[in-house]
């Protein structure tokens, strides 16, 4: 006979099976079965008596149990803990439950589990006290997807890439969502044998619409997309900063120039030749940034929240800000006509483009002009619009000071990484109406050199102050990722010098053999793959990808949390008010930038799933369609094709190749045919059918038909395709194959 179980197991087990928590559960977990079960009854009403739970059921009660499983919710404006009730059938729109910390307590965060005793109260922000009995560990394992309706209650289908394997929720788990509706849910139970067990936590809707993209990646990437009340409330207090102590920039020529569907506006310029007769040729530059520091101060409701978001999060249909839109959009944002807040850089150059110094200030100013970059590219091409016409000295100046940015540029070498962006076009219903690579104009790179010396500059001031900051950090690749990239070069006919310490130039020599041919694309992507991710950090590493030695972010505070942290050193270190950089953001400096580098991998990820979902809807309509494109990627499982026309990357699995057997190499990135010899590396140009779109997932399958100008035979049904044979097909595997023998000798 089973021994009944202690006390404490059963506790643990209620605690981890909150849906799950009578007689003939708890028996069924712990094999209990015949006389035995009337035993294991009086232990559980023992537990429920000493616990305080009320065995009255959950559609009879009013308000919450007494003791129930709660989640932790991340501090709100004020420091204080909140928490929402993970048990079913408990409302989670009920009133607010504040944790109450007594002595002893441990150490309690968002996203942890706890059971609590709760106490009804009448304050005013919260209806329920929460008294902690012992801590669970993290939030359980959530899954986003569509919830399938059954007579048991249903499945989701996970929307992740990768992910067939269902959950299935029990009826007393579905908080009535519908068939169809995309929902999350968490894991409850204990994984065991046949399909994990879950509870829905949110309904988020129709996963169809064209608007719930964004709004799934943004759900499964966690990224907070609403703003506390006191945030709120913080934002609403703000008012228009005053000229008082700043200095009066506002006959400064400066302009925003941005996209022109631009969300916010942190940045404008300006350029004048310098008179100076010792410096021939050279320039006086002006950068504005948004004062974010006046409105965010240390310590507060806004600057809690905007460290917890680290940056905004930009999607086709939608921003989700860092800051509430009274600061992004308006009192922070360098409107047109109107005064601002700003911290500016005074910046002289000489011929060749060398900052020779720098001064910084605490300013007012206000922009003459909100411009685009193709207006400002046709104004200096000679086609001036009203807006830009009587700026047209200034944007003169901005374009010869540029041309000298440049020969500094081609000195220092940084990596000249050539990857067009794509842009998806969405009607006013938020479908997908087109793909487009982005225009590119010199105002684009104008724009990014001004920034770049003014990144340079505050990062030079804060050291040459000795106040702490955030280092923007690019450290060089690893010698295993070069060696990947110098095999690939090889096989493509170019050369990687070895045995130098590597520098930009060297790459940039790759890029330049490559330019222009057919490997261009698959030479910059497997440069680009090769690098290290940057990240932020109070240690100076030096920025590899830009070739400086000294760089940090200043000229985005409205969507970047460490900007805002060099202003407010900026402000510390020349007095300049009591905003600047607090004891705490001084103590806490690691741990702020290990969490920004973490939220921006995180908005970064969520952004390249939107845009696969998009790609993916864009193109299910098309199934069946055939597509030029070049293998992107190489693994055992299958090829990696980047399709010319869209620039979405699809899948054609090993099965789908051909009836023979292929030998993976992952040194080479290659598969080999065992019986013709036919070798699929990175690079070749391929035609391709689209064989499946899911847009739910973001999946793209592709059916492989030619290869650089030979065929494929396609194979029986269920057996993928057979390739070709044929003798000039053969000739170039054998010459590649030669190139990558020779290589390894």
């Amino acid at each position: 006979m089973t021994p009944l179980p202690s006390k404490a197991q059963i506790r643990q087990w209620i605690a981890e099976n909150p849906t799950q928590a009578n007689g003939r559960d708890i028996a069924r977990a712990f094999g209990i079965k015949g006389a035995a079960r009337g035993d294991l009854a009086r232990m559980i009403e023992e537990i429920f008596a000493e616990d305080g739970h009320d065995r009255t059921p959950k559609a009879k009660r009013e308000g919450m149990p007494p003791v129930a499983v709660l989640e932790v919710l991340p501090p709100d404006a004020d420091g204080d803990l909140f928490a929402r009730p993970l048990e079913a059938g408990v409302p989670t729109d009920g009133p607010r439950i504040m944790i109450v910390p007594q002595k002893g307590d441990p150490a309690l965060g968002g996203g942890m589990r706890i059971l609590a005793r709760l106490v009804k109260v009448g304050a005013e922000d919260h209806g329920y006290e929460a008294r902690l009995i012992r801590a669970l560990g993290t939030t359980a394992h959530k899954v986003l997807g569509i919830f399938r309706k059954s007579a048991e209650g249903g499945r989701i289908q996970p929307i992740d890439k990768g992910s067939d394997k269902e959950w299935r929720v029990p009826r007393d788990g579905m908080a009535e969502a519908k068939d169809g509706e995309l929902v999350e849910a968490e894991l409850v139970g204990k994984r065991s044998l046949g399909l994990p067990s879950a509870r829905i936590v949110a309904r988020l809707g129709d996963p169809s619409g064209a608007r719930a993209v964004s709004l799934i990646a943004i759900h499964q990437h966690g990224i907070p997309d609403d703003f506390p009340d006191a945030v709120i409330a913080n934002a609403d207090a703000q008012v228009e900063a005053p000229l008082g102590s700043r200095e009066d920039l506002r006959d400064l020529p400066l302009c925003t120039i941005d996209p022109p569907d631009a969300r916010d506006r942190d940045d404008a310029v300006c350029a004048e030749a310098d008179t100076d007769p010792n410096n021939p040729g050279g320039h006086i530059l002006w950068v504005a940034i948004a004062d974010v520091a006046h409105y965010v101060t240390p310590g507060s409701p806004l600057d809690r929240e905007a460290r917890r978001r680290g940056n905004s999060s930009y999607f086709p249909d939608r921003v989700v800000p860092m800051l509430p839109d009274i600061l992004s959009g308006d009192l922070c944002s360098l409107h047109e006509n109107v005064d601002r807040a700003c911290l500016a850089v005074r910046m002289v150059i000489d011929a060749e483009g060398r900052k020779l110094r720098h001064a910084f200030t605490r300013g007012l100013m206000r922009s003459k002009a909100a411009l685009s970059y193709a207006q400002v590219q046709a104004a200096v091409d000679g086609a001036p619009d009203a807006a830009t016409e009587p700026l047209l000295p200034n944007l003169r100046a901005l374009y010869a000071a540029y041309a000298s940015l440049k020969k500094a540029r081609a000195a220092r070498q940084p990596l000249e990484l050539d990857l067009p962006e794509r842009k998806i076009i969405l009607d006013d219903d938020g479908r997908v109406t087109s793909v487009a690579y982005a225009d590119r104009f010199d105002a684009h790179k104008l724009i990014e050199e001004f920034m770049v010396l003014a990144n340079v500059a505050a990062a030079e001031e804060l050291i040459r102050l000795k106040t702490p900051l955030l280092f923007r950090v690019h450290e060089e690749p690893s010698p295993e990722k070069i060696e990947s990239l110098r095999e690939v070069a090889q096989a493509s006919g170019f050369v990687l010098a070895k045995g130098q310490v590597l520098k930009t130039a060297h790459l940039n020599r790759l890029l330049e053999q490559a330019e222009g041919s057919e490997f261009d694309e698959l030479i910059n992507i497997t440069a680009l793959r090769s690098m290290t991710q940057a990240y932020y950090s109070p240690q100076n590493f030096g920025h590899f990808g830009l070739a400086l030695r000294n760089y940090a972010h200043f000229t985005s505070p409205i969507r970047r949390y460490s900007d805002l942290i060099v202003h407010r050193g900026l402000i510390a270190a020349h007095g300049w008010g009591k905003d600047g950089l607090s004891d705490w953001d001084r103590e806490n400096l690691d741990e702020t930038a290990k969490l920004i580098s973490d939220t921006e991998r995180r908005s970064m990820a969520a952004e390249r799933d939107t845009t696969d979902r998009y790609l993916a809807a864009y193109l299910s309509d098309r199934v069946g369609t055939e597509f030029a494109g070049r293998i992107a990627g190489v693994q055992k499982f299958g090829l990696f094709v980047k399709l010319d026309e869209t620039g979405a990357d699809g899948l054609v699995p090993i099965r789908a190749i051909g009836r023979e057997y292929f030998r993976y190499d992952e040194a080479s990135q290659t598969l080999t045919g065992a019986d013709s010899g036919m070798v699929l590396g990175l690079g070749q140009r391929v035609t391709v059918r689209l064989a499946e779109a899911t847009p739910t997932t973001g999946g793209l399958v592709l059916e492989l038909l030619h290869v650089e100008g030979g065929s494929l035979r396609p194979a029986p049904r269920g057996k993928g395709y057979a390739p070709r044979k044929g003798a000039g097909f053969k000739a170039k595997a054998d010459g590649i194959k030669k190139k990558l023998t020779r290589k390894r000798r």
